[in-house]
């Protein structure tokens, strides 16, 4: 497998705005031009979309210990090669037959390229901006680079994959309105939807409130929440999985 991604940068805040992971026929490698190649032939080559909470990745050459512009890269507005993070180990691992030759698009709730943003006060930020970003009002985080505009959302490939997570705040009223509306969208849209859930609900209550278990989890749950993905991704489209 290998991933690709677009970085912008405002304000001294970077943001990846697009990113793409490849499911190789056998051991084959593309490389960016091949990427674009397949990119303008999308309706054949992307085969859906896996939506996550916010990114934490680098491009090859380059880490995620400090900001990319302290490190020297180059926001150029073009596609390169990033290294593997925690998901993309796990997508590696568990996307295969019925995917390959084709490209999966990774989208995001929240585009902003760092760690640890959840449980702090940027989530606040978030819901703030949330509350108005659909009547035009000034947003503290850039408003197309951060966030998804589910109403105008393009969605190429038959599926979306909901791992954007389960732990929102019961206060942060407009991000968890945000999740549901992009589940809501996706499903508008025609697009098959799946996702991981647990006990807490079953599988109509977690669309509903957009209660989407992440494939990375830590401890005990490492290898079952893996395990649980992997699953999903073992038909195509991927399908509706309960973690037990």
């Amino acid at each position: 497998m290998q991933t690709f991604g677009k970085f912008s940068t405002n304000f001294d805040i970077e943001y990846l705005t697009e990113q793409y992971i490849y499911i190789q026929e056998s051991d084959e490698i593309i490389d960016i031009a091949q990427l674009e190649d397949m990119l303008k032939n999308r309706r054949k080559t992307v085969a859906g979309t896996i939506f996550l909470y916010n990114p934490t990745i680098a491009p090859v050459g380059y880490n995620t210990n400090t900001k990319l512009v302290s490190q020297g890269f180059v926001f150029d507005n073009k596609f390169h090669e990033l290294n593997f993070d925690n998901n993309c180990n796990v997508f590696s691992s568990a996307i295969k037959n019925g995917y390959r030759g084709k490209l999966i698009e990774i989208k995001y709730l929240f585009n902003i390229n760092r760690p640890d943003i959840e449980p702090t006060p940027i989530l606040e930020e978030f819901d703030k901006d949330l509350g108005g970003y659909n009547s035009n009002q000034l947003t503290r985080y850039d408003r197309e680079l951060n966030y998804q505009d589910y109403l105008n959302i393009r969605l190429t490939g038959k599926f979306v994959f909901f791992g954007s997570g389960n732990k929102y705040d019961k206060h942060h009223k407009n991000i968890i309105a945000y999740a549901r509306n992009l589940s809501a969208q996706a499903t508008k849209l025609g697009k098959e939807v799946a996702f991981m859930y647990d006990n807490n609900y079953d599988a109509k209550e977690s669309q509903e409130i957009a209660y989407f278990l992440p494939p990375v989890a830590t401890g005990k749950l490492k290898d079952v929440r893996a395990n649980a993905f992997k699953k999903a991704f073992a038909t195509f489209p991927p399908s509706i999985i309960k973690v037990s």
